[in-house]
């Protein structure tokens, strides 16, 4: 075994390790994990008291732990493909990356040296230059040689965020219930990330189909002086039945004055009269605002937020990132079920 690989061999199974602990503390809800004047507090209570900061420490630790993950299978993938050509990983690596990459030319460099500010000559930063963009061509090209070889192996990440319980009783679902993979997303109509991702969750629900639900939540950030508005406005849309049409609108036209909530309203045919009155009277107000409220006990301070199967994930997640993770959740519901089938 490579110094590397026992490096995180050692640093993943110290990660695993306090994860299982961690999830050891935490099995039993009636723990008592202080007393104060004669009073016993339960883990229960830590949970539901502490909620909202304990969700971020553990997203906090899962990055660290995903991403020592990723340099694990990436190492691991080196070792078996040099092993398969009978190379070290160093030689694979001067073979398939270092060998291809091809210096720049003295015009190119000569145009990076523009962009600098030093007062030194061309020609006293020159190599300075040129190792700088060789590194930056080689670090892409093993991460481009990474990315093949991960196409090739049969890899699955079964590591996921840490897990919170959300409400989606009264919440808008996209699917059927007892659909496999629920996915959940806190949302505010005026945030330009919210917006970025709008299309990919369209195109994740249309692919999935009856794989996936997806219920919408509001949690309108107070910068935005039109989110809350917005976010009535859809829901007054969903008392006509129009929910989902109307919140793909409002992600794809991004027109969010009153005025334009309305007209709006009128271009998807909905009763002018109810839609106007239920925007103006602020009847919708109170369910904005129980969203919001559940969201900042959950711990979130921005959007998009997504919760997959109750795991939690931060960040406007792409396509192939929302792609993979329910992939992930349709393999450990596929698991479970042959399990309980051979029961």
């Amino acid at each position: 075994m490579s110094i590397a690989r026992s490096f995180y061999c050692v640093v993943f199974t110290g990660i695993i390790s306090l994860g299982c602990h961690a999830q050891l503390l935490a099995q039993t809800s009636s723990d008592v994990v202080a007393q104060v004047g004669g009073v016993q507090l339960t883990r229960a209570e830590l949970e539901q008291q502490e909620a909202s900061k304990l969700l971020q420490a553990r997203y906090q630790y899962y990055q660290a732990e995903s991403k020592a993950l990723e340099d694990l299978v990436d190492q691991t993938l080196l070792e078996q493909k040099a092993k398969h050509e009978n190379l070290t990983v160093d030689q694979l690596l001067a073979r398939d990356v270092t060998s291809q990459i091809e210096d720049p030319t003295d015009d190119q460099m000569r145009v990076f040296y523009e962009g600098l500010e030093t007062d030194q000559p061309y020609e006293a930063v020159r190599p300075k230059i040129l190792e700088k963009i060789r590194q930056a061509r080689t670090d892409k090209a093993r991460v481009a040689y990474l990315k093949a070889l991960r196409k090739q192996a049969d890899v699955h990440i079964a590591l996921a965020g840490p897990t919170a319980r959300v409400n989606v009783e009264n919440a808008d679902l996209l699917g059927s219930k007892s659909a496999p993979v629920l996915l959940v997303e806190f949302a505010d109509y005026e945030c330009p990330y919210c917006q970025r991702v709008a299309p990919d969750l369209k195109k994740i629900t249309d692919e999935f189909g009856e794989k996936i639900a997806f219920a919408y939540k509001d949690f309108p950030l107070p910068m935005h002086s039109h989110a809350e508005k917005a976010a009535e406005a859809a829901r007054c849309a969903g008392k006509q039945g129009k929910f989902w049409e109307y919140h793909d609108e409002l992600f794809r036209r991004k027109a969010l004055d009153v005025d334009q909530l309305k007209a709006e309203a009128q271009a998807l045919s909905l009763n002018s009269a109810a839609f106007d009155k239920c925007l103006d009277s602020g009847e919708e107000s109170a369910a904005v605002a129980h969203d919001r409220t559940e969201g900042v006990g959950l711990g979130l301070s921005g959007t998009p937020s997504f919760f997959i199967n109750g795991h939690y994930y931060s960040g406007a997640l792409d396509y192939s990132a929302l792609h993979q993770l329910i992939e992930q959740q349709l393999g450990t519901s596929s698991q479970k079920s042959e399990i309980t089938a051979s029961k």
